[in-house]
């Protein structure tokens, strides 16, 4: 297609440069992470009109891998990896949901939810894992020796990591902190033939352990500091920009742990930006819990330093990472788009989830997260009711059906649950039942 991309030191210092294809995560140079970079002269060569036009015909289609959100742009994601190695589930294309009462509810009436968890695993990890398994496939097909791919994991990396590798049939090795991750969460790669390690420590610990086994054994590395899962991850901007008809919301706002998705959203924007396709930058806000919450800790101090921390045990358990691999990204992307990040408490993330699900969501715990922080930014008046904003929603609620349970028995230590709603058991009396049904209507 004439299309290239590279690995680029993000270190303007070094700008060291290295082929996709290349087993390396972190400059050689400097140590610093990687970017992937895109040779935009050659895409500017078609009209931003253009683009549209064909990203617009390939939407939902059925001629392979087009129907794929991520696919369907290729061009702008990864365009070296041929037809035949491609690994895809046709996953994108998620539902753009207009949340119109709750937004009426709280003031903000041009309000979306960006449905990442309808995706085949039932998060957004699907978008970056379809573009990182594709490459291992190429480089295999191409006689480089990889052996497995891995993951560290808090839950929905290690789902999409064995499922894409399983359609590839490509062994997979997950790497799980022991007792942290929610049932559904755990039963995904080992329905899906991954070898699961539960080890005796946190997502970090797990970290630590998985680059050390993957620098040395031809194992290769699969989480969000490898670049290539943040050029999938990329298009969940350009999806959001394509669903509202081209149009720039003014505020996204999402939820970080390791950060990756934050520097991936800003990729899309900024591409898009180069290329004449959108001529307005949305602010992004990053939310964080309480309990987890380096990156907030740091933009308190205007970012002029970060320092890990012992992330504390969260019901968002996804986001609880207290040293997260891509916060200099982040911090690069947040500058970038005059963003702003917030927190949200345990009680204050639980029950704004809930109270979304009685608006027609089913959230999960790390989407109540951005809601919280949507909530206190409104009442703030920071966003105000003239705004648009979307709100990622990171994960599907069904991944996480022990928190919403527990949150209407009212059984979630410290947690005020206002919204609970547990079934009423009856005797089949009608006069009861009546009486029963009458009483809640009021």
């Amino acid at each position: 297609m004439g299309y290239s991309a590279w690995f680029q030191c993000i270190n303007e210092g070094c700008s060291a440069t290295y082929a996709l294809d290349e087993i390396i995560y972190t400059c050689q140079t400097c140590g610093e992470l990687l970017e992937v970079v895109h040779d935009v002269d050659e895409l500017k060569k078609k009209s931003a009109n253009d683009w549209k036009d064909l990203f617009d015909k390939r939407y939902r289609d059925n001629t392979w891998p087009y129907g794929s959100a991520i696919w369907g742009k290729r061009e702008w994601v990864c365009p070296m990896i041929k037809d035949k190695n491609i690994v895809s589930l046709y996953e994108g294309n998620t539902n753009l949901f207009w949340a119109e009462r709750f937004g009426n509810e709280i003031g903000i009436p041009d309000l979306w939810i960006k449905q990442c968890g309808n995706s085949h695993t039932g998060s957004f990890k699907d978008l970056g894992m379809t573009v990182l398994v594709s490459m291992v496939k190429q480089m295999i097909s191409d006689g480089k020796e990889i052996n497995a791919v891995a993951c560290a994991s808090t839950g929905d990396t290690s789902a999409a990591l064995a499922a894409y590798c399983a359609t590839a049939g490509i062994p997979a090795i997950v790497f799980l902190p022991k007792d942290k991750v929610s049932t559904a969460q755990l039963v995904q790669p080992m329905a899906n033939g991954a070898l699961v390690l539960a080890l005796d420590t946190d997502f970090d610990g797990c970290m630590k352990v998985v680059r050390e086994i993957c620098y040395e054994n031809n194992i290769y590395l699969a989480n969000s500091m490898n670049s290539l899962r943040i050029e999938g991850q990329k298009t969940i901007s350009i999806e959001i920009v394509q669903q509202m008809n081209w149009k720039v919301p003014d505020w996204i706002i999402i939820p970080g742990g390791n950060l990756g998705n934050v520097s991936a959203l800003g990729n899309g924007f900024l591409l898009m930006e180069q290329l004449g396709v959108i001529k307005k930058r949305p602010k992004i806000v990053l939310a964080q819990a309480e309990k987890a919450n380096p990156l907030y800790l740091s933009y308190l101090k205007e970012f002029e330093d970060f320092h890990p921390i012992t992330a504390g045990k969260t019901l968002a358990n996804a986001i609880q990472i207290g040293n997260p691999v891509s916060v200099k990204k982040a911090i690069n992307t947040l500058k970038e788009f005059d963003g702003l990040v917030e927190q949200a408490s345990e009680e204050e993330l639980a029950n704004a989830s809930a109270r979304a699900d009685r608006t027609g969501m089913f959230n999960c715990p790390h989407t109540g997260v951005a809601l919280a922080v949507l909530l206190k930014l409104v009442e703030r008046h920071t966003i105000s009711k003239g705004e648009s904003v979307v709100v990622i929603s990171t994960a599907h609620g069904l991944k996480f059906t022990d928190f919403k349970i527990k949150y209407h028995q009212q059984k979630i230590e410290g947690i005020n649950a206002h919204y609970a709603n547990m079934p009423i058991d009856l005797s089949p009396d009608i006069d009861k039942i009546k009486e029963t049904i009458f009483k809640r209507l009021g």
